[in-house]
């Protein structure tokens, strides 16, 4: 079966980039807001409201107007935050766990027609690079969160976020007059977002994957 599936990924890949017409590729700009957790990581933990903003390609696949590979180069930001309280209900800190990347998805994008305002999909993977990590008001109890901050008792944990991360994407929007787009995607985190905090004491050995959901509005130019 999963000889199966990677041959018939091959050939697609094969025959979508034998379509692939570069001459009519249209350019773009991007910009939105996103809202992202890491899973298992921080504790307690709370979104992290950032932003994204870059440029896009728009190439077609085939002979029609309704298929398109769609690249995209953005500063994306992610992460998570962290609250809590002290004994006396009081807060007792406001942690903020940021992570900035360069990020360039590779979307697999569908038009629901071939009409000139119309629904769209969108699938693909995402490659982050770790342009730098930002860590606020880490817990007194935990300082090894800080990337900057080693636990003398336990020099193996480490708060600090891998220099790439590995998602995949999946969208939907809208498109007026394939010119003015407004986008909703999910990115669902692969790779290990901070593999330090496997060993964490009383922690959690599971992976701590970053997710974002996120809102974009883009314009392609003619």
């Amino acid at each position: 079966m999963k000889k199966l599936l990677l041959t018939s990924a091959l050939a697609f890949s094969t025959l979508s980039f034998a379509q692939i017409n570069f001459s009519n590729t249209r350019f773009g700009i991007t910009a939105g807001g996103n809202y992202s957790r890491v899973q298992n990581a921080h504790n307690p933990s709370g979104p992290r409201y950032a932003v994204q903003a870059g440029a896009l390609a728009l190439i077609p696949v085939g002979k029609g107007n309704q298929f398109y590979i769609q690249p995209e180069v953005l500063y994306y930001g992610a992460g998570e935050t962290g609250k809590d309280k002290d004994v006396k209900g009081r807060d007792g800190y406001n942690a903020v766990y940021a992570n900035n990347y360069l990020s360039v998805p590779l979307y697999f994008k569908g038009y629901f027609s071939e009409a000139e305002s119309e629904f769209f999909g969108m699938v693909g993977p995402r490659f982050n690079f770790l342009l730098n990590q930002n860590v606020k008001n880490a817990p007194a109890a935990r300082p090894f969160y800080d990337p900057d901050v080693t636990d003398p008792n336990n020099p193996e944990v480490s708060g600090k976020a891998n220099n790439f991360n590995f998602a995949i994407g999946l969208g939907i929007g809208y498109s007026y007059k394939r010119q003015l787009e407004l986008a909703l995607k999910y990115d669902f985190g692969v790779s290990n977002t901070y593999p330090g905090l496997a060993k964490e004491p009383n922690g959690t050995s599971k992976s701590k994957s970053e997710q974002v959901l996120s809102v974009s509005l883009s314009y392609i130019f003619n």
